[in-house]
């Protein structure tokens, strides 16, 4: 049903997921290559060094007058594995794929009630009517603040003053969203949604619910810009709900080339793709101006490794769904040369497409050639 808003992209080659020529370390850190294209500084210590991922800029350039510039989700516990994050590699290379700045990894949000609340405020708080008051009342403790700073300024030396202005402006800056919430969520009721308690058993239901979460959150222009992980690199999860339910999928990848284990592996990737069908069809049914979400939105699904086995990073498969606003044609599969374009191509080409024209990004060459 989503054939003509896809593009499916075969061939490609994560080269930045590759470790460095004489460094050694397995690349069990990938998760932070996906977004920038950019190769990860080896350390285990707080000098920590990517690239900014795409979905930062993007929002940099179309989320500021959100009341969310971007979300971060996950489905799988930031903390898990944590002490095996690839041999010298820092684990913020394996628990985010969304980085603010080369030396700032965003934190990935597990737990559908703190985004609901995220996004809606308090829970109780059901209608649009009720969020309008909470929020006013936020507002008006903004305002005997700042009212209070002004005064306390004055008996203050130089040096503190100075400090007190960078917190007044922390201030303006909680009173911008503010006013941007007011936007936002104002004519938006949460009435007959159903809360989210806490983090859901299955894997399934919380993907869903991550997914509902991000669907609505686009609806009421409360965030443009959304990242999921769906599992950390060596994650050793299992996936009841597929084909396969007692296959863990870092041991699933590594098939020894059997037949047999390559096709089981073959269905638990099968199931995370129908998994996206899910959110994708929520786009496709969500009217959003003279279109739908789905027309207007671009979701970029992909992985950074071709042979899991051999842990090889060419011929890597990508797929991007939706109509980015008219300017992506779907029904199509680009077929690419092996280990000739590398996927720093394919994001700048996506950036391209939010009107970011940059010469590089990350190991690109230039535009990834007839995507557009």
């Amino acid at each position: 049903p989503f054939r003509d808003h896809t593009v499916i992209l075969s061939g490609m080659w994560s080269k930045s997921a590759e470790p460095p020529p004489g460094v050694t370390g397995a690349d069990h850190w990938v998760a932070a290559a996906f977004m920038c294209a950019n190769k990860p500084k080896k350390t285990t210590g707080a000098d920590i060094q990517d690239g900014t991922t795409i979905d930062q800029l993007i929002a940099q350039k179309i989320g500021q007058d959100t009341l969310i510039p971007s979300l971060q989700l996950a489905i799988e516990d930031p903390g898990a594995n944590s002490s095996n994050c690839g041999e010298g590699y820092s684990c913020a290379y394996t628990n985010s794929i969304s980085w603010a700045t080369p030396t700032q990894p965003l934190p990935m949000e597990l737990n559908p009630q703190v985004v609901f609340e995220r996004l809606f405020g308090d829970a109780q708080a059901r209608t649009a009517e009720e969020r309008a008051a909470r929020r006013e009342q936020d507002r008006s403790i903004l305002d005997s603040v700042t009212q209070k700073l002004a005064r306390f300024k004055q008996d203050l030396p130089k040096g503190d003053q100075a400090k007190l202005d960078e917190y007044t402006e922390d201030i303006r800056e909680l009173e911008r969203r503010l006013e941007i919430a007011k936007k936002a969520t104002g004519t938006v009721s949460t009435e007959g949604v159903v809360v989210p308690t806490g983090i859901p058993e299955t894997f399934d239901e919380h993907l869903k619910l991550q997914f509902d979460l991000q669907v609505l959150a686009f609806k009421a222009d409360i965030t443009r810009v959304s990242t999921v992980l769906y599992a950390r690199d060596l994650t050793g999860r299992a996936y009841p709900a597929s084909d396969v339910p007692s296959l863990s999928f870092h041991g699933g990848s590594h098939h020894a080339e059997n037949p047999d284990r390559i096709a089981q592996y073959s269905k638990l990737n099968q199931y995370h793709v129908k998994c996206l069908a899910y959110f994708i069809d929520k786009l496709q049914k969500t009217p959003d101006g003279d279109g739908t979400l789905l027309d207007h939105s671009l979701v970029l699904y992909g992985t950074n490794m071709g042979d899991s086995n051999q842990h090889l990073h060419y011929d890597v498969p990508h797929i991007l769904v939706g109509g980015a606003g008219g300017k992506l044609k779907g029904g199509r599969h680009l077929a690419l040369p092996t280990k000739t374009v590398t996927t720093g191509n394919l994001l700048l080409s996506i950036i391209d497409l939010y009107g970011i024209h940059q010469q590089s990004l990350g190991d690109s060459t230039g535009p990834l050639s007839g995507l557009v």
